[in-house]
C-alpha cells in the first residue's frame, strides 16, 4: 500500500477522507480517520478564521498524525439584485411551508478567502487542499514554504494541467460519481462529468505529479482500482458519512443507508454551484423557478435558513443531503473500522491476483 503520497505524508494507508464542508467532517472524524493510517481533512470551507483555528487545535488535542484542511477558492458573481430579490420571493413560499419567517437577513455571502487562507498557514498543517478553481499563486507559495503539501481539485485533464502548472503537489481527480460539489473550473459541469475510471489514467498521462483518484469510491475494491489505474491515493467521501464520528445529522444518515446508487440528481438548487445529492423536495420545488438561480455563494447562503430549520425539525425534504454514487455502499461504523475492512478487502484482493499469477 506504500505509494509517493504516503511517502510524502508520512501515513500507512493512501486513503483520503474526503473534506466535506457544512458540519460532516468534524474534528474527531478528521482525527479518527488519521488515527486508524489514512489522513483526515476538514471541510474549512463556511468556517470563519477562527473557527479554523479551534478545529485546528481541537484535531491535534486528538491526534498527533498528519491531516489537511480544505477552502473553496472564491468565484466572482455577477448576480443582480434584481436576481437575488426574486429568489428570496421564491424561497419564501418554502419558508412558510415549513413554518419559518422570510427575508432573512444575511450579513455576508461567505467568510473571506485570505482571511481564511492565513489561519491556515499560522497553523502550519500538514496538507492544505483547495476546489472550485486555483487561488492565487502567491497563496500556494506561502503554504508551500511553510512546509504544507498543496493539493488542488480537477474534474478533467486541462485543469489538471493547469493545477500542476501552478505548483501544486498533488491533484485530485474528481470523478462525476462524486458526492457534494463539483470542483470544475475550466469549463460547464455538463462538460467536465467524466468518469472516475476514465479521468485517472488520462490525467496521469498528463500531469507528472501524483493523482488522488476520487468518486464512487466506498471500499477496498475501489481503492485497489484506482491504485491499478495509478493513482498515488483515493479520496473516499460518502464512505465516511454515516460513520459514528461523522457530524452528519441523523436523518441525513439515515438517508444515505437507505438509498441505492440512483437517488442521486446534480443540482445547483442549494448553493448557485453545481452538486450531487440525495433527491428531495427542494430540489424538486427550485427546479421549478422560472428565473435563474443566483451564483454560489449567494444562494448558498439564500438557502442557509432552510436547510437549518429543515435539520432542527428532523425534515431531510429541505436538507442538501450530498452523497456520492457509491452510497449503497455505506454503513454506520466508527471510521477506524471503513480504514480497517477497506484495507483487509484490498490486501485480500491482491492475494487472490497473486494466485492468479
Amino acid at each position: 500500500m506504500e505509494t509517493e503520497l504516503t511517502r510524502l505524508l508520512n501515513i500507512k494507508y493512501p486513503i483520503f477522507q474526503a473534506p466535506m464542508a457544512g458540519g460532516s467532517t468534524t474534528p474527531d472524524l478528521v482525527a479518527s480517520v488519521s488515527n486508524a493510517g489514512g489522513l483526515g481533512n476538514l471541510g474549512a470551507g463556511y468556517l470563519t478564521p477562527e473557527q479554523i483555528r479551534l478545529a485546528i487545535r481541537e484535531i491535534r488535542q486528538r491526534t498527533d498524525r498528519p491531516f489537511g484542511i480544505n477552502l473553496f477558492v472564491p468565484e466572482q458573481s455577477n448576480t443582480s439584485e434584481e436576481s437575488i430579490s426574486r429568489m428570496n420571493d421564491y424561497l419564501n413560499k418554502i419558508r412558510a411551508e415549513i413554518g419559518i419567517a422570510p427575508n432573512p437577513i444575511i450579513p455576508k455571502f461567505a467568510e473571506s478567502f485570505e482571511e481564511q487562507v492565513q489561519a491556515v498557514l499560522e497553523e502550519n498543517v500538514k496538507l492544505f487542499s483547495f476546489t472550485f478553481g486555483i487561488p492565487s499563486l502567491d497563496v500556494i507559495e506561502a503554504m508551500k514554504q511553510g512546509g504544507t503539501i498543496v493539493v488542488g481539485t480537477a474534474t478533467t485533464v486541462e485543469e489538471g494541467k493547469l493545477l500542476q502548472a501552478a505548483g501544486v503537489d498533488a491533484i485530485v481527480a474528481q470523478g462525476s460519481e462524486a458526492g457534494g460539489h463539483r470542483g470544475n473550473f475550466l469549463k460547464s459541469t455538463t462538460e467536465s462529468m467524466i468518469g472516475t475510471m476514465a479521468l485517472v489514467p488520462q490525467m496521469l498521462d498528463h500531469v507528472s505529479i501524483p493523482v488522488i483518484a476520487s468518486g464512487g469510491i466506498m471500499d477496498g475494491r475501489g481503492l485497489i482500482a484506482s491504485l491499478a489505474l495509478g493513482a498515488s491515493a483515493v479520496q473516499m467521501g460518502t464512505a465516511f458519512l454515516a460513520s459514528v464520528e461523522s457530524g452528519a445529522h441523523a436523518e441525513y444518515k439515515r438517508k444515505i443507508r437507505s438509498s441505492n446508487e440512483d437517488s442521486t440528481e446534480i443540482t445547483n438548487t442549494y448553493s448557485g454551484k453545481a452538486a450531487r445529492g440525495i433527491l428531495t423536495n427542494f430540489m424538486n420545488d427550485v427546479r421549478a423557478y422560472p428565473g435563474q438561480i443566483p451564483a454560489y455563494p449567494i444562494q448558498n447562503a439564500l438557502t442557509r435558513d432552510i436547510r437549518q430549520a429543515a435539520a432542527q425539525k428532523n425534515n431531510p425534504e429541505y436538507m442538501s443531503l450530498w452523497a456520492g454514487q457509491g452510497l449503497r455502499l455505506a454503513k454506520e461504523r466508527p471510521a477506524a473500522e471503513i480504514i480497517k475492512e477497506t484495507i483487509d478487502q484490498a490486501s485480500e484482493l491482491i492475494r487472490r491476483f497473486k494466485r492468479f499469477g
